[in-house]
């Protein structure tokens, strides 16, 4: 009786552990501010091969039915959560799957969708090609609809390649070397967000630039169709289930949609309310041919002297660093849930956004900062790129370009960093490039400030940031500004430049980059970093222990304490002339251990204490005159 309750036991722990593990990973919808209903998520059990030479295509790779190797997308190899865990250098990997299209897609547009694919990405269907995209942080799709067939099953090949050791590419923090090191980590290739397909009228909405205009209490839309013919477009705006207003359009690419909103709520981080979009695409007897989702956030970010405004009131910058890795996931969250919960984190801690600091985050990040009121810096992964070379130009202009349009409508997005820490450019293609970069971003986006080079060197830009690690809390103070001068060079030095013939950054910047002004706001975008790991005391004495971070480290917690809540007052001390900082970091990372909370997010300090101390306002604490 025992023996059978205990086999009893055991196939349902069994049965209860397939299901966990056959449930498809990243179920969610993965572009929430833009959502249909008619589609499939194409995450979970792919079969790939490695492809180390990148002789796969002439191996008929292109054509495979299946490899022998499985993978669980959308998690990118080198990650645990993959089922692979292989962290050396991945230049060629082959994904595959097997696809169905619904027989009741047969009238469709079928679009094949990628959140992101590191970083240059082929496609074939059944051996036929079917498209390229270079890039690994931003989203891409292709119609796939004469590839397929509704009713059949196709096999979908992936063919990813990735060398970040060229210069050639943008990497962000991934390590050019073998392992990890310093502030660089595990590497991330191939798939690393959803995959999935969906069902598109051929006359369908295939994006929408939306701009909110508080001062004139009204919402102006650009809509784009796939294709145009003699339809409507109907947009409906709720306040929750009650109409606030309703528009009909002819559905051009020409066409503009002013919604004029009463009583109109604004969005900020103290009350992030959202309104509901519907939009429709109907024909001419009024049949609804494409219904999209979306949610809107009434609010202004502008920029008055040398404050950043918010919904017309100065709004003090309380960020903190955040570059998106996971132990378990590296670049890839593990769950929704996990990308909520680090903004949750975060506030507890007492900031009020973050800067996403070299990575492009998925747009369910965006979608929880809009929800929860959370304010955040869109950035790149600029790191690792030759930005003196026109081909790195080329290949991360049209990058940021796609990543601009996609994050455009979310108002949690304040700023726009395109790069960081750009600090030994030569003196004629790095301006042209960070000039054409700014130009586009806001030919992009004319509604956002653009920080140009994120504590580097400034060409042409909205904001000027600096990066300062400083330890000492009254010296920080003075360095930063002291007797009307500003802080102006980077204060570290990551690698010596090898490609000018300059001494130091203090050479090149008197050569020919302009100093700071007064005329637009200065922020301290990158400061803290203060080292703390688990037992510190003890592993103080220890010097086997490897571990990272800025200054030397505190002794005892409370010397952590003093120190922490010293250099941010010494920040808020200046807010007649620094407009906000940027506390590194949200977590550890790797072997980089300066976070508030350790790298499985459970917390190292006391956070009352820790929030007492980053949600202080400059009115709390005595100006430097």
């Amino acid at each position: 009786m025992r023996k059978l309750l205990f086999l009893n036991i055991l196939f349902l722990l069994s049965f209860v552990i397939n299901e966990i593990f056959a449930a498809t990973p990243r179920p969610e919808y993965p572009r929430p501010q833009f959502e249909r209903t008619d589609w499939i998520n194409l995450n979970g059990e792919w079969t790939f091969e490695f492809d180390f030479v990148g002789s796969g295509l002439d191996r008929g790779y292109s054509s495979a039915a299946k490899f022998d190797k499985k993978i669980i997308v959308p998690f990118a190899p080198e990650s645990k959560l993959s089922g692979v865990g292989y962290t050396d250098f991945i230049n060629h990997i082959w994904y595959q799957k097997s696809i169905t299209v619904p027989s009741n897609w047969s009238n469709k547009n079928i679009l094949l969708n990628f959140g992101a694919v590191y970083y240059t990405s082929e496609v074939y269907i059944d051996g036929k090609f079917v498209g390229r995209h270079f890039g690994g942080s931003s989203s891409f799709s292709f119609d796939i609809t004469k590839f397929v067939e509704a009713g059949k099953t196709h096999s979908l090949v992936v063919y990813a390649s990735s060398d970040v050791r060229t210069g050639k590419q943008s990497a962000g923090k991934q390590s050019l070397q073998y392992a990890s090191h310093d502030c660089d980590y595990t590497r991330t290739t191939g798939i690393w967000q959803t995959v999935w397909m969906e069902a598109v009228n051929p006359f369908g909405l295939k994006r929408t630039q939306v701009i909110t205009d508080i001062d004139q209490k009204q919402i102006v839309i650009h809509p784009q169709f796939y294709k145009e013919n003699n339809h409507s477009l109907k947009v409906i705006l709720k306040d929750g289930d009650k109409v606030v207003n309703t528009q009909n359009v002819k559905a051009s690419n020409n066409s503009i949609i002013v919604i004029p909103v009463k009583n109109m709520k604004t969005w900020s981080p103290e009350s992030p309310f959202l309104y509901n979009l519907t939009y429709q695409v109907l024909d001419q007897k009024g049949a609804v041919l494409d219904e999209v989702n979306s949610y809107v956030g009434m609010r202004k970010v502008h920029i008055e002297g040398n404050k950043i405004f918010l919904n017309n009131e100065p709004y003090y910058q309380r960020l903190v660093l955040d570059q998106g890795f996971y132990p378990d996931g590296i670049w890839t969250a593990p769950s929704d849930e996990a990308l909520k919960n680090d903004i949750v984190l975060s506030m507890q801690a007492g900031f009020n956004g973050a800067r996403l600091h070299q990575k492009v985050f998925e747009e369910r990040f965006y979608y929880w900062a809009d929800k929860l009121g959370y304010i955040t810096w869109g950035e790149s992964a600029s790191w690792g790129m030759d930005a003196n070379d026109i081909e790195v130009a080329r290949n991360f202009l049209a990058e940021w370009s796609e990543c601009i349009i996609r994050d455009r409508n979310h108002p949690s997005l304040l700023i726009w960093t395109p790069m960081n820490e750009q600090w030994w450019p030569d003196n004629v293609q790095y301006p042209r490039f960070a000039e054409d970069l700014y130009n586009v971003t806001k030919q992009l986006d004319p509604t956002r400030p653009v920080n140009n080079s994120s504590g580097g060197q400034h060409i042409k830009t909205d904001i000027w940031t600096v990066h300062n690690y400083e330890q000492n809390p009254e010296k920080l103070r003075d360095i930063i500004y002291k007797d009307g001068v500003f802080f102006q060079t980077p204060m570290m030095t990551k690698k010596k430049s090898t490609n000018i013939g300059f001494n130091d950054v203090k050479d090149v910047t008197k050569y020919i980059f302009p100093l700071y002004d007064g005329k637009m706001p200065y922020v301290i975008d990158e400061v803290g970093g203060i080292k703390w790991v688990k037992d510190q005391e003890k592993q103080l004495k220890d010097s086997r222990t490897e571990s990272w971070g800025y200054g030397e480290a505190p002794k005892s917690m409370e010397e952590f304490y003093t120190r922490l809540e010293g250099q941010i007052d010494a920040v808020l001390s200046l807010s007649k002339y620094v407009w906000g900082y940027c506390y590194t970091q949200l977590t550890d990372v790797e072997q980089e251990q300066n976070g508030v909370y350790f790298y499985d997010r459970s917390s190292k300090f006391d956070m009352k204490r820790i929030h007492s101390i980053f949600s202080k306002t400059p009115d709390q604490v005595k100006q430097v005159d």
